[in-house]
């Protein structure tokens, strides 16, 4: 099973599509979730989104990211919950009440996110870092400074978890208990900062002096000696995406909500 955002290589449809063409699918689709606050499309969109996973042999690290998500935007489900007075009254509250309708936003904010989560992290596991940040270089032009800042800042984060888990380790074997809950757990973790704070400004500190031994500063645009043309299948991606945002905004007009 592949760690947290670590490449995971394939030969499936997404791992042949251009890096830049990935992005923008996955954008697209996010903004395909925006513009519509049908349950019935964000559904399709979450069931597109686990069938391109399984493609690429990720499902179960789909299943866990779609976990993750719906338990963070939880606060955000309770304020729809609790801020949007919609349908069949169920509960009465001092400043309004909560309705089936108000029950089915609260959902609706937990598929949207889900559902334009799982693309966008999906890029990071078939997209290798380098390709990622050379052809937004050669292709959008973007400096190479910017982009190898996000695509540094996405590799440390897994080498972070790694150093995370491994000052734990060490502390439940002089005898810290993590077990108990989430308060408790949070509690014992915060004097961990410290020390991952000072591993982690040596660890930068390093990457930063061998980035700038080899010519960091030097780098530019033509630099790199791989293109990384459009292909058909590219096109097919992105007006695929396309035409799913165009599909959202009709959905979104003519559809009536259902409460």
């Amino acid at each position: 099973m592949a760690k947290f955002l670590e490449y995971v290589p394939g030969d499936s449809f997404l791992h042949r599509m251009n890096p830049v063409a990935k992005v923008l699918c996955a954008l697209l689709i996010s903004i395909a979730c925006f513009c519509t606050g049908n349950l019935i499309f964000l559904v399709a969109v979450l069931i597109l989104d686990f069938v391109m996973a399984a493609r690429c042999g990720m499902a179960r690290q789909a299943a866990g990211l779609a976990k993750a998500v719906a338990i963070f935007s939880i606060l955000l489900a309770l304020i729809a919950l609790l801020g949007t007075p919609r349908g069949p009254v169920l509960v009465t509250l001092p400043w309004g009440y909560i309705g089936i309708g108000s029950i089915v936003a609260a959902i609706t904010v937990i598929m949207r996110l889900v559902a334009c989560a799982i693309p966008l992290f999906l890029v990071m596991y078939v997209t290798q870092m380098n390709d990622l940040a050379n052809s937004f270089c050669k292709i959008v032009h973007v400096l190479y400074k910017y982009a190898f800042t996000f695509t540094s800042a996405v590799h440390f984060i897994p080498v972070f978890m790694n150093d995370m888990s491994g000052i734990m380790e060490a502390q439940t074997a002089r005898g810290v208990a993590f077990d108990g809950g989430m308060v408790k757990r949070i509690r014992l973790m915060v004097p961990l900062c410290v020390p991952l704070l000072i591993s982690s400004v040596r660890k930068t500190n390093s990457a930063a002096i061998a980035a700038e031994v080899r010519g960091f500063n030097l780098r530019t645009c033509q630099s790199g000696y791989k293109d990384y043309p459009f292909t058909g299948l590219d096109v097919r991606a992105i007006v695929a995406c396309v035409l799913l945002v165009a599909v959202a905004i009709v959905v979104n007009v003519l559809v009536p909500p259902l409460f």
